[in-house]
């Protein structure tokens, strides 16, 4: 599913406007995205939480040059499901 399917499918749901549908839509994913690059965990009561994880520093491996690099710590975006979205998926 695409943005543009996730906001015409709220368009619909509530009779909003598409272009304000695409607003609060793009909103949403600026402010997610704002607060997890601030470290701040998001959590949507019956839809998930998102975070971030740190992976730990590890050696890794450049296959063109033949040569071992290694790859620093750094945070990945990571997003949990609440136990109603697991148990419709299944």
């Amino acid at each position: 599913m695409t943005k543009a399917e996730i906001v015409a499918e709220i368009s619909k749901q509530t009779g909003v406007e598409r272009e304000k549908a695409l607003k609060v839509v793009e909103a949403f994913m600026v402010t997610i995205k704002d607060r997890m690059a601030e470290g701040e965990d998001i959590f949507l009561r019956g839809f998930g939480t998102f975070t971030t994880k740190t992976r730990a520093a590890k050696m890794g491996r450049l296959i063109t040059e033949n040569k071992s690099v290694i790859v620093p710590a750094h945070k990945i975006p990571y997003f949990k499901p609440c136990v109603e979205v697991k148990d419709i998926i299944k």
